[in-house]
């Protein structure tokens, strides 16, 4: 029915013999706002949880950030996932649950705070998120009062969905694996700097990484997963490639697609 890609690790590839998180852990890349690839996904892991049932093991899912803005369901992505975190709290549910903050998540709250200053999110996406929320944009350059309505009016519209946003951690610590949107600090590992966490405003990539961990990100797109010893990014572009891509992490390393209907 739908176009399952499932690959062994390989697709852009150094070393991979790195560390793994003590749980199983299936990690999904940006999804911007394609949340028919994100419902392919999800459905696509509870199938693989199904046929790798191991009492003894602990399964999460983290989401790595950057649910909204350029793909245009934003509102249902994050309707979507905040649903999936209100099942994953239920004593019956065996599977935890982790949805990190994005550096678009990260703008759109600061739009909202102060929309004068946040107004260049307009101009990478916002218009998207806005549009799936049935707020009337406002464009960049347009005077402040009506930036400023077009935030009371988004935050308004957002309900719930605001404040499950606002909540949404940084960073997610798995053993010796870390799971953060766009990478960490190599200068300072253990902070939750939002320039390094969600923008990538460090020597994270350059560097390769950071020596003795293995970092889970997205963030920087292209048509392949990255698998290294010191890191793995799976941002395939979903708005723009039609493929959402994940990683499942446990005794091995093995990338998960999905792509579009009749792809």
């Amino acid at each position: 029915m739908f176009d399952w890609l499932r690959r062994k690790v390989g697709v852009v590839q150094e070393e991979t013999d790195g560390p793994l998180p003590h749980e199983r852990i299936y990690a999904v890349g940006d999804i911007h706002g394609r949340h028919d690839l994100l419902l392919r996904m999800v459905e696509r892991i509870r199938t693989d949880i199904d046929r790798l049932e191991d009492p003894d093991r602990p399964v999460r899912l983290i989401f790595l950030g950057d649910y909204i803005d350029r793909g245009d369901q934003s509102r249902e992505v994050v309707e979507e996932l905040r649903k999936l975190c209100d099942d994953a709290t239920r004593d019956d549910n065996p599977v935890g649950l982790t949805c990190l903050m994005g550096n678009h998540e990260d703008a759109l709250l600061g739009f909202i705070e102060d929309p004068v200053v946040g107004r260049r999110w307009l101009q990478f996406g916002g218009l998207q998120t806005l549009a799936s929320y049935r707020v009337r944009v406002a464009g960049p350059q347009s005077d402040h009062k009506a930036l400023k309505d077009t935030a009371s009016a988004l935050a308004e519209a957002m309900g719930e969905d605001l404040p499950f946003l606002r909540s949404l951690p940084k960073i997610h610590r798995s053993g010796p694996v870390v799971f953060a949107h766009a990478g960490l600090d190599p200068e300072d590992p253990e902070a939750e700097d939002n320039g390094a966490v969600l923008w990538g405003q460090s020597s994270f990539i350059e560097r390769g990484g950071i020596e003795g961990m293995r970092v889970v990100h997205g963030h920087y797109d292209a048509l392949q997963p990255v698998l290294t010893r010191r890191r793995i990014c799976v941002d395939t572009g979903a708005y723009y490639s039609g493929r959402l891509t994940a990683v499942r992490m446990d005794d091995d390393v093995e990338v998960i697609e999905v792509g579009a209907t009749g792809r």
